[in-house]
């Protein structure tokens, strides 16, 4: 059976799965394959989770009207469904009531369950105050055109308490799990949050898929405890083991991950203290294979020569913690500009001069270039 767990301060009794409908299978054009993804949501949703979250921008806007065309089939009360304000459109008080009708509308729906204000950081924050978007917000759940209120998050651990202290929060959702602890609102944030009395929705406890495929070293030591077990359950069931965590998102992209992931929630088993213990060795193991400590301060930058380092770094040091060869290249091929990566270097050490960290930074941007020139067929770093 469905775990379930229970928002006490909401009356709402939540599958500790939810389905994010972020990462539906794509044709080759970047369509939904919406035979497909609607027999997942069927078979998830038959096997109980009741809670759907979307949002506005996923799949280039395609989500909505996608989700809301296959819940059409079940009984309104029988599924919670969670969609998001893009505050980054948000440019007046009139576009809050104009996003969320066009939202509605393309959902095909009355009333939204939960509604969250997507992606808030410090800057995002200040701009949902400027335009009264509480204010708007709470006119339309006056109206029963949703249920309860909370919010997405990226930024620091303190805009997080910033931002839940702001405002009675339904709920909130922030990203966690075991290797991100202390990046973003982390674990103190979910303390806090706790401590408050505000049930969590949890995003990225698979850290958009890195933890379901590990090095060999470190698969090896959790299959030894849990043979059968695959490595995406063993992040699930950390993330579980926190009591006010109420609802996992999980972005699945094939029916085989929905049938694992309700194998894993359909007989849910909390991690135990031996295994917590085999979950905390084995991240510091992944992060002792960083390449350095960059902390992405960004007193190095501007280069003089263009390179952008910390993400450079960011990504140097990814690859070396979860060896994903795909997703390194296609990080390499779209987050950095030919004329921002580490070969670009000409070992001025002017970033040395002023890196709090006192890396050796031109040392390493030569061996990342060697690294990245490896990965991507060539004898130098560069774009394929």
């Amino acid at each position: 059976m469905m775990e379930k767990r229970s928002m006490e301060k909401l009356g709402a009794e939540v599958s500790l799965l939810g389905f994010g409908c972020m990462r539906f299978p794509m044709d080759a054009q970047g369509n939904i394959k919406e035979k497909e993804a609607e027999a997942m949501l069927d078979t998830a949703i038959k096997s109980g989770v009741n809670y759907i979250d979307t949002a506005y921008r996923y799949h280039n806007g395609d989500s909505e009207p996608f989700v809301g065309r296959v819940l059409n089939k079940y009984p309104r009360d029988s599924y919670y469904l969670a969609t998001k304000l893009p505050i980054w459109m948000v440019n007046s008080p009139e576009d809050v009531d104009r996003i969320f009708e066009e939202q509605l509308k393309r959902l095909d729906k009355e009333y939204v369950d939960f509604y969250l204000v997507h992606a808030l950081d410090k800057e995002r924050f200040e701009a949902m105050k400027k335009f009264g978007v509480l204010e708007r917000l709470e006119q339309k759940r006056a109206e029963g055109k949703f249920r309860y209120l909370g919010f997405s998050f990226h930024d620091e651990e303190k805009v997080f308490e910033e931002i839940l202290s702001y405002y009675n929060w339904d709920f909130c959702q922030i990203q966690f799990n075991y290797m991100d602890t202390d990046i973003q609102a982390g674990l103190k944030g979910y303390e806090f949050a706790k401590e408050k009395g505000v049930p969590m929705v949890i995003m990225e406890p698979i850290k958009g898929g890195m933890l379901a495929s590990l090095p060999s070293d470190v698969e090896a030591a959790f299959r030894k405890e849990r043979p059968g077990s695959s490595m995406a359950s063993w992040a699930l069931r950390f993330v579980g083991s926190f009591s006010n965590v109420k609802v996992i998102l999980s972005g699945m992209s094939s029916m085989e991950q929905v049938k694992d992931n309700l194998g894993i929630f359909s007989d849910f088993q909390p991690l135990r203290e031996e295994e917590k213990e085999l979950v905390d060795q084995c991240a510091r193991n992944l992060k002792a294979k960083v390449k350095n400590g960059c902390t992405g301060c960004s007193y190095c930058m501007p280069c003089p020569s263009g390179v952008n380092i910390p993400l450079n770094f960011k990504i140097w040091n990814e690859y070396a913690i979860y060896q994903n060869q795909g997703r390194t290249k296609e990080r390499l091929n779209t987050e950095l500009k030919k004329e921002e990566m580490a070969d670009v270097c000409v070992q001025c050490g002017k970033c040395e001069q002023v890196c709090p960290q006192k890396l050796p930074i031109r040392e390493h941007l030569k061996q990342a270039a060697e690294d990245f020139g490896k990965l991507l067929g060539k004898c130098e770093g560069g774009k394929a």
